[in-house]
Parts: structure tokens; C-alpha cells; sequence
């Protein structure tokens, strides 16, 4: 089956990329700042016939298991902090930085050299159409205005509310899914438990039947929206579209009736989920602040963002728990100290949170070594100068956290896994970057600490584990994803 799936990879990208260059070439006239020749560019291969390999190379160092050697093999080959790529669906010019340095630049320079980007390929999959905008696709301003309502959604006061409602959920997930059985299989359980707990947050439902329905479409887009650029019909990058257009299909009349339910009792009506803030926001003329689709779009970002994060993480505690018992103890120890000093039925509090230091340090390294997101594109808005290269207008760029997460200057012994690094002042600036940096971190980050470790108290209060597959391959997609689904034999903890 890989075998086949890897010549039926190679054959679909040579059939694009072919076609596409020939189309591209007929059309392309070099006026690129005029020549890109009398620009020191950073070293690397761009073009349209790269792309081919380049593109291959990128895909198959993450299907293999090796997600970080399409940048440690090019850093080491060029000896440069910053080369340049062609990427199918990202573009033929992409700078890729590395290092911290790489970082500290991309993440502070956000707005003055480079402006968040995603390939339109992606958008296609994720957000609503505009009509009114110059690509048919959401604008800058509009996603100012999610990424606020966002922040508000995540802020620290907002966190204390939704405590109890992780906690009491999180208890019954594992009563009902985990506690019945001797063998469960930990990410899809995952998936369910975090969307059926955005779904509440986000959105006030749950349905069972909704949950499971569309839980099902989020998992496909979040399989296939960073995929292989290829929309054949059985391929990832395909499901997820059609994924996404179903998404979009159920979540536009439940906005409707809600705003509809909200302009009926509009003077009773309180904002008690993300969704009806949103519906609820006036400007100063009492018009709303949000349309329909980029209230759709919001609500898409933030399940999107809790199925990578959150899921992904605790998948990869359980998996790093089992292989290190001592450090299941450490945990096991930490949270029985807080069990211990709670009422039978009290629920976890925000003192609680805070107490649960080396659980976080598990969490971190957890993200060092298994990052649930790999990294982000940039498009480039002004030229600009970067150790001694020149970086044009209209440019692609990426950071990676591969390029410092796995580099022994920054964590000596990579590979292993120590969550003493995170003590104390803990690593370097601009290092451990699993939620990016700069202007555009990741607005979520809060809400997933509380999220992990509300999840990792019930977990290993109530069980033990071992793996089953005592080798279960990783594969990435490019999020990390155990190949099985990381079976576990569970025990009640006496």
C-alpha cells in the first residue's frame, strides 16, 4: 500500500506540475523586479521545474516519518540560515527561514516586511467565499476583525468560565469512552472529546448527532487541508474541499436561526458562547460588526485550531507517558496533590491550573519533539535584507519548527525527551515556537494549555496505560499522527 501510494504521489504531482508548467512558462514574462539576476537571492533551486522535486521532497520527508529533513538537508547544503524553494500551491519563489534568528526576524518584522498568507488552496477548504473582496476570499480586515473576537474568546477571565465546563466534560468523556473498555484507541477519542467540547464553547451544541456529523467533516478538512495540492477525486487535498463545503452547508443556517432567535429577544439576549458575541457586536451606528460568512469563518478557525492543537498534544502525553513511567509518576504525583485537596464532586479551579507546573513541562517538550503544527507561509510586502540576502516583494516565506525544536544549539540531545528544559527560565527566545510568535501567535494558546491539562488531570487520576504497538510508526499529514491511531491497555489507578 505505500508503495503504491508513493508512485501514485509521484505520478499525480509529475501530471500537475508538468501541466502546469507548460501553461505557466506560455504565459510568464520574466519582470520580476525586472531580473531577479541582479539580486543577491538566498541560495536554493526556484522555477517551475524545481517545483517538481522540490514539492516531492517536502511531502515525502513528512510521510516518511522525518518531518524536519526537507530543512536540515538544504540548511546543511547551502550552510545558510535562510535558502529559497518552489513549493506547488505555495509558489516558485519561497524563502524559508531557520534558526532563532529566522524566527526572531519573521515573527517581529509581521506587518513592516511580511503579512500572514495562507495558499488559496487552503482557503478554499477553510473559510467562506467573499464576493467582495479582489480574490473572492476574506481580507486582511476581515480577518483582523475573527482574530479579535478570538482573543476575546480566549481571554484569561473567559478561560475561568469555561473550567468547570472542560473539567465535567472531560470526566464524562472518560467515564462513558475510556472506563468501559480494557484497549481503547487514544486520537480519535480525542478528536471527539476536543470538538465536542469547542462545539459546546463555540457554539452552544450538544447534540450527539451533530457532533459526530460534523466532527466527521472537520476531521477530513484537517487531514487533507495541508495536503498534497491535488484535487483528484479520492485524494486528501479532494475530501477536504468537498468537506469543506459541507461545513460551510450546516454551519450557515444555524447561523441564521441564531442571529434570527437573537433579533426576537434582542433586548434579553446574552452573549453565552462564541457565537452569540459575534451576533451580538455592534459598531457605533448599532450595525453588525460581522457578517454571516466571517462569523462562519471565526467558528471554522477556532474548531480547526482545537482539533490540531489540543488533540494532537494530548495524543502524544498519553504516547510519551506510556514510554516514560517515571515521568507518569512525577505527573501522577502532581495531580493526586491537587485531587487530594478537592471536595468529592468540586471541579478544577484556576489555583488548580497554575499548581500544575511539570504537567506543562511534559505538555512543552511534548510539542518539542511532536509539534502539532509544523509552521506557517508569510507573503513578502516590501523588499528586504536578511543576512546578506535580498528578500523581493511578492515572495513566499516560511518558518519551520523543525529548524530549531531538533537543533542540539538550542536542545542538546534533541532527541531526547527531558521536560526538565522547560525549567525555570526555560529555553532560549524564539526556539520553542509551537504556537509561532509575533503579532499573529496563535490567539489560542491559552486556551490550550488549560484544555491539555484540565484533560491530563482526569486522564491520570483515574488510569495507567501501555502502549499496544510498542513501535507504532508516526506519520505526518503533515500534522504528527500515529499510525494506528495509538492503541492503549488501560488500568484503573488504584
Amino acid at each position: 500500500m505505500d508503495l503504491f501510494y508513493t508512485c501514485a504521489l509521484y505520478l499525480a504531482i509529475l501530471f500537475v506540475s508538468l501541466s502546469l508548467t507548460i501553461y505557466l512558462i506560455g504565459k510568464h514574462k520574466a519582470k520580476a523586479h525586472g531580473t531577479t539576476g541582479l539580486l543577491d537571492l538566498p541560495p536554493g533551486q526556484t522555477g517551475y521545474w524545481p517545483i517538481i522535486r522540490e514539492t516531492l521532497d517536502f511531502f515525502m520527508a513528512g510521510r516518511n516519518g522525518t518531518p524536519g529533513k526537507f530543512v536540515t538537508d538544504r540548511t546543511s547544503r547551502y550552510s545558510s540560515d535562510v535558502f529559497r524553494t518552489s513549493l506547488l500551491g505555495v509558489g516558485k519563489n519561497v524563502a524559508v527561514f531557520c534558526g532563532a534568528s529566522g524566527n526572531k526576524f519573521l515573527f517581529s518584522g509581521e506587518s513592516k516586511y511580511v503579512t500572514w498568507w495562507w495558499p488559496r488552496s487552503v482557503r478554499m477548504v477553510a473559510e467562506f467565499p467573499d464576493p467582495d473582496s479582489v480574490d473572492g476570499y476574506p481580507t486582511d480586515d476581515s480577518f483582523a476583525k475573527t482574530r479579535r473576537f478570538i482573543l476575546e474568546f480566549v481571554r484569561p477571565e473567559a478561560l475561568q468560565r469555561y473550567l468547570p465546563i472542560m473539567d465535567s466534560m472531560a470526566k464524562q468523556h472518560l467515564e462513558a469512552d475510556w472506563a468501559p473498555y480494557e484497549e481503547v484507541r487514544v486520537f480519535p477519542l480525542l478528536m471527539k472529546y476536543t470538538f465536542a467540547l469547542s462545539s459546546r464553547l463555540l457554539m452552544g451544541n450538544q447534540d450527539p448527532t451533530f457532533i459526530t456529523r460534523l466532527g466527521h467533516m472537520f476531521e477530513l478538512v484537517a487531514s487533507g487541508m495541508l495536503s498534497v495540492p491535488i484535487n483528484f477525486p479520492g485524494t486528501a487535498r479532494y475530501k477536504a474541499i468537498q468537506a469543506g463545503k459541507s461545513i460551510r452547508f450546516v454551519l450557515l443556517p444555524i447561523i441564521k436561526r441564531r442571529k434570527k432567535e437573537i433579533m426576537e429577544n434582542k433586548d434579553t439576549a446574552v452573549a453565552k458562547d462564541l457565537l452569540s458575541k459575534m451576533l451580538l457586536a455592534e459598531d457605533e451606528n448599532g450595525q453588525p460588526v460581522m457578517t454571516e460568512s466571517e462569523i462562519g469563518n471565526t467558528i471554522i478557525a477556532k474548531f480547526l485550531a482545537s482539533q490540531a492543537t489540543s488533540s494532537t498534544t494530548i495524543t502524544f502525553v498519553v504516547k510519551y507517558l506510556a514510554e516514560y513511567p517515571d515521568v507518569y509518576e512525577q505527573v501522577w504525583k502532581e495531580q493526586m496533590e491537587i485531587a487530594r485537596s478537592k471536595g468529592p464532586d468540586e471541579l478544577l479551579n484556576w489555583e488548580d491550573i497554575q499548581k500544575m507546573r511539570y504537567s506543562w513541562m511534559v505538555a512543552c517538550e511534548v510539542m518539542r519533539l511532536s509539534p502539532p503544527v509544523p509552521g506557517a507561509f508569510r507573503r513578502v510586502i516590501t523588499d528586504f535584507s536578511y543576512s546578506g540576502f535580498t528578500i523581493p516583494k511578492g515572495w513566499k516565506t516560511h518558518w519551520n519548527v523543525y529548524s530549531t525544536h531538533l537543533d542540539h544549539r538550542y536542545f542538546p540531545d534533541p532527541e531526547k525527551f527531558d521536560p526538565s528544559r522547560f525549567q525555570g527560565r526555560g529555553p532560549a527566545p524564539f526556539t520553542f515556537v509551537p504556537f509561532g510568535g509575533g503579532p499573529h501567535m496563535c490567539p489560542g494558546k491559552e486556551y490550550a494549555r488549560v484544555q491539555i491539562l484540565v484533560f491530563m488531570h482526569n486522564l491520570v487520576i483515574k488510569f495507567r496505560w501501555k502502549k499496544a504497538i510498542p513501535d507504532e510508526k508516526i506519520i505526518y499529514k503533515p500534522l504528527p499522527v500515529p499510525a494506528s491511531d495509538l492503541p492503549i491497555r488501560i488500568e484503573p489507578c488504584i
